[in-house]
């Protein structure tokens, strides 16, 4: 996958799945496909993500404090799944899960 698709269809894409994913992991993901390496690049996706959720397309099903410093330490973690409303929103724009 190239980073030529918008990084919130990307986010839903991965999502797709159905499984639950840690925002760190979709973060890091987007990281490697995107060339986002920086600190301003992890917090932006991160943001789009939070944006996702409150938009009613992800849906927060667990939280965690980073006490290990896998995504900044002592922040709060949340672990994420696509909603029925997502789904259908990433049919609209032709998204498959790769």
């Amino acid at each position: 996958m190239s980073g030529t698709r918008p990084i919130k269809f990307r986010i839903l894409e991965i999502l797709l799945d159905g499984k639950e994913y840690w925002n760190y992991e979709i973060v890091s993901k987007i990281q490697e496909e995107y060339g986002m390496n920086s600190a301003y690049g992890r917090d932006s996706i991160n943001f789009d993500i939070i944006e996702l959720a409150s938009g009613g397309m992800l849906k927060d099903v667990e939280q965690k404090i980073d006490e290990e410093g896998i995504y900044k330490k002592e922040f709060l973690l949340h672990k994420y799944v696509i909603t029925d409303f997502g789904r259908s929103r990433g049919s609209d724009a032709c998204l498959r899960n790769l």
